[in-house]
């Protein structure tokens, strides 16, 4: 008797893996998909990834950063071939489900996941200060200093404040990732 309930349509299923071998074992997975000729139960492997907004060395940077951490997602019919073929991967540790049953994900949440990780789509920063308010410099030479904005310029995501240095208000430009709300 089979160890897997047969279902005979795909879907989308989570699998764990070693945290930082994600993208390894995408590869890996396809490379088997590939050899052992699976190409008809394992159709899709995806490590969810978006692109963010971070500050590095006083420049903005965009990076890719995984959604999450220790998973790949998996488009497949299950049976015990594919199940097998998945689960001994190596750094696959599991499906996400009850024992050996993996859950498929729901078509909601993957169509989420697709809308969040669309490639070309840049990422969207939103200022949320306002003139006049009182902020705290966390990154860049100014770092420490406290000051207010006097400027905001959304589009680039730019921000001004006036710091206090040698006794008169100083404006200084600043990335809106460089400061925090006080």
């Amino acid at each position: 008797m089979p160890k897997q309930v047969i279902e005979q349509e795909k879907n989308w299923y989570v699998i764990h893996t070693y945290s930082g071998y994600e993208d390894a074992v995408a590869k890996n997975l396809k490379q088997r998909i590939d050899s052992l000729g699976m190409e008809d139960k394992i159709f899709n492997v995806i490590v969810p990834k978006e692109r963010k907004i971070k500050i590095k060395n006083g420049k903005r940077k965009t990076i890719e950063e995984k959604i999450y951490p220790g998973y790949v997602l998996v488009e497949m019919i299950v049976d015990d071939a594919s199940w097998y073929v998945v689960r001994n991967t190596p750094r696959v540790t599991g499906f996400l489900g009850a024992e050996t049953t993996p859950i498929p994900v729901s078509k909601r949440d993957i169509d989420d996941l697709m809308k969040r990780m669309e490639v070309g789509t840049e990422p969207q920063f939103t200022i949320d200060v306002e003139i006049g308010a009182n902020v705290k410099i966390t990154d860049g030479p100014f770092k420490g200093f406290e000051g207010r904005v006097s400027e905001i310029d959304q589009e680039k995501g730019k921000i001004k404040v006036l710091i206090n240095m040698f006794g008169r208000d100083t404006p200084v430009e600043l990335d809106s990732l460089q400061i925090k709300k006080l």
